[in-house]
């Protein structure tokens, strides 16, 4: 039995949602949320968590502090750092979902 993490909102926690969005942001520590679809977002310095919601969006993080988890198809979420507990509830549903560590 896994136990699953729980993302806290908390201030600070930044929140994209829209179609087509393209952006770069610093995490700033707290917790990247991204709804939506086929947005691209840049995650730069620490985040304590990334969440994922939707299809076709790409988040490239910097660092991933405690967890990542998505939702829905056609995500990809890479990061360069951090060990990360990885959730991904698209797959569980037989969706395909990318989620990766990458060179830094």
């Amino acid at each position: 039995m896994s136990i699953s993490p729980v993302a806290h909102a908390e201030n600070g926690d930044t929140h994209i949602t829209g179609q087509g969005v393209v952006r770069t942001l610093d995490c700033g520590g707290a917790t990247l949320f991204v709804m939506g679809t086929g947005n691209q977002i840049f995650a730069l310095g620490n985040c304590y968590a990334v969440t994922v919601q939707g299809s076709s969006n790409v988040v490239v993080a910097d660092n991933v502090v405690n967890d990542i988890t998505v939702y829905g198809f056609d995500q990809t979420v890479f990061y360069k750092n951090g060990t990360p507990f990885v959730w991904d509830r698209g797959r569980e549903l037989g969706m395909t979902n990318r989620i990766d560590r990458v060179p830094a």
